[in-house]
């Protein structure tokens, strides 16, 4: 555990309708979906207080008050979590920055991830590019592939520099894992407008300003449960990662 991680506030992207799997999962949010044993979203918790989270803040929308009540009931060890509900949908960027503003939090930088998908990097990675690199706003977690073409992919400068996104296209490349590590200077500049799309509109302006982006490029096991096929695969992605979650 690095002390950058132990002063990082984490917030998780859990506010989406999860149209393609919404017809499994009736009256519970696609990130509450039961893997297990636990909902889905505990273990991407589980998984941040491993790698030294102590602070997350849940941003909420569909079916929130079931998030709500699960988290309340059954806390995880050495985490405080905090449920914050978007009022409407407010897009990735959206949702974090109302969670961000709504939590009065002022740590020295945000750790942002998806409810409904896991990426188990060592965060510590992430957070010593961002303290090797005063100079840098913030780090993109990127996947290297060997098939970019269902996701698209990021597109790096000589020093591992973002520079953009890519259109969809076959061939091995460096895809956005959904986990960005962004200074709390960075995030006090952010518009306040919604909804906002870090992938679509945050980073492009951001990168236009002439903002300087890193992107911390690993190899990891990588498991989103946005199709019905990928959330069949759920349960046994976790027991073979049981190790990353903790008792």
């Amino acid at each position: 555990m690095t002390r950058e991680l132990s002063q990082t506030v984490a917030v998780v992207l859990a506010g989406g309708l999860g149209t393609r799997v919404a017809h499994l999962l009736p009256g519970v949010p696609k990130p509450m979906a039961p893997v297990s044993g636990k909902p889905f979203l505990e273990w991407v918790v589980r998984w941040l207080a491993q790698q030294g989270i102590r602070k997350v803040i849940l941003s909420t929308g569909h079916l929130a008050g079931v998030v709500a009540a699960h988290f309340q009931a059954q806390p995880v060890p050495g985490v405080l979590t905090r449920c914050l509900a978007e009022p409407q949908p407010l897009g990735t960027a959206g949702g974090f920055l109302h969670a961000a503003r709504l939590s009065a939090e002022t740590p020295p930088a945000w750790l942002v991830v998806n409810g409904d998908s896991l990426v188990l990097v060592s965060l510590a990675a992430a957070a010593r590019e961002l303290r090797r690199h005063p100079a840098v706003a913030g780090v993109v977690v990127g996947r290297a592939v060997p098939d970019a073409a269902r996701y698209g992919a990021l597109t790096l400068g000589p020093g591992a520099e973002l520079r953009g996104f890519a259109e969809k296209q076959p061939g091995p490349g460096v895809i956005n894992a959904g986990i960005y590590l962004l200074r709390d200077t960075l995030v006090r500049q952010l518009p306040g407008q919604w909804p906002l799309s870090f992938e679509q509109e945050v980073f492009p302006r951001l990168l236009a300003q002439g903002c300087a982006l890193k992107v911390c490029v690993v190899e990891a096991p990588f498991l989103d449960i946005g199709t019905p096929e990928s959330l069949r695969q759920a349960e046994a992605f976790v027991q073979q990662n049981r190790a990353q979650f903790g008792d």
